[in-house]
């Protein structure tokens, strides 16, 4: 397993141990970051889309919060850049 498949699967731990019934997405975007100032630490740029109950009656803020509590420690570790879209099952099929 490669640095960048550990870390996928650290990332998708977290978030399955935080939002149980989600249905997860994660994209590994950083090749397209190459080269940048904010990639050169190693951390990795994501996209992520999360489909969860426990999402149910949250803005788009309060959703975004919850994930990246789930992800606080990855945050400072393993992810420079993460993209959310966190939506409720019933959003999920508009």
């Amino acid at each position: 397993m490669n640095d960048a498949t550990t870390r996928e699967a650290r990332i998708r731990a977290a978030l399955a141990q935080a939002f149980p019934d989600a249905d997860i997405t994660l994209v590994d975007e950083s090749h397209l970051h190459r080269g940048h100032a904010g990639a050169r630490d190693g951390r990795g740029h994501f996209r992520l889309g999360i489909t969860s109950p426990v999402f149910a009656g949250q803005l788009p803020l309060a959703r975004h919060r919850r994930v990246f509590e789930a992800l606080q420690e990855l945050m400072a570790t393993d992810i420079h850049a993460l993209s959310i879209d966190a939506k409720t099952p019933q959003e999920r099929g508009r």
